[in-house]
């Protein structure tokens, strides 16, 4: 299996990760308000200092349930630091960290593009497609489903969106609302028809084009 793919649960891990900690932090600043009855300020970074255990000094005297809430807290909060901590060390040493920022990105541009093709498949024929509109140039979004060509493409700097182009959502997340024409040119003349029966279910307004044969 790729890093590519891998990408989705390795988002959601490290999403994950931050959340825990987040809510480490506010769990820990809202029992010091309630237990110690101090500013949340006061209590925000004495939860700061226990969790990442930098310079831990008591900035007010603690009472008995407010050390054994700073023992839980500090149990908890430097387990889910070092949780995070490693998954972001995964992330760099996979290679992965990149391709999520670099999916971000792609997503965002997306989110703009307009009076662009969708060209679906990057095979032989997608490939000197996409060398064409580049040429004009044209703006275009490229769908395929390997992850290595997608990651390969956003490396140079091109939109792509690694999915099947059957699929309303990734057609969606190509923008073919704001989509001038569509092409496909995947492997079967039934996954091409599928796309252009989707395609114009979409966007009755598109310019098509398909491989038939």
């Amino acid at each position: 299996m790729t890093g590519a793919s891998r990408s989705p649960d390795s988002t959601r891990q490290l999403v994950l990760a931050v959340l825990a900690v987040v809510v480490v932090i506010v769990v820990g600043t809202l029992g010091y308000i309630v237990i110690e009855g101090w500013p949340v300020f006061d209590a925000f970074y004495m939860t700061v200092t226990t969790v990442t255990t930098v310079g831990y000094q008591e900035i007010h005297p603690l009472s008995p349930a407010g050390r054994a809430f700073t023992i839980v807290l500090i149990i908890s909060g430097v387990g889910t630091l070092f949780y995070v901590l490693g998954n972001i060390a995964r992330l760099l040493l996979e290679g992965e960290l990149r391709a999520i920022f670099g999916r971000y990105r792609t997503e965002g541009k997306m989110k703009t593009v307009s009076n662009h093709y969708i060209v679906c498949g990057y095979g032989r024929m997608g490939k000197r497609i996409c060398k064409e509109l580049s040429a004009k140039p044209l703006p275009f979004v490229v769908i395929d489903k390997n992850p290595d060509v997608i990651a390969a493409l956003q490396r140079e700097g091109l939109l792509a969106i690694e999915g099947d182009a059957t699929q309303d959502e990734v057609l969606i997340r190509a923008g073919i609302e704001r989509a001038k024409g569509v092409v496909s040119v995947v492997n079967t003349d039934t996954e091409n028809l599928y796309i252009v029966l989707t395609a114009r279910g979409l966007n009755k307004d598109l310019y098509i084009v398909a491989r038939a044969g």
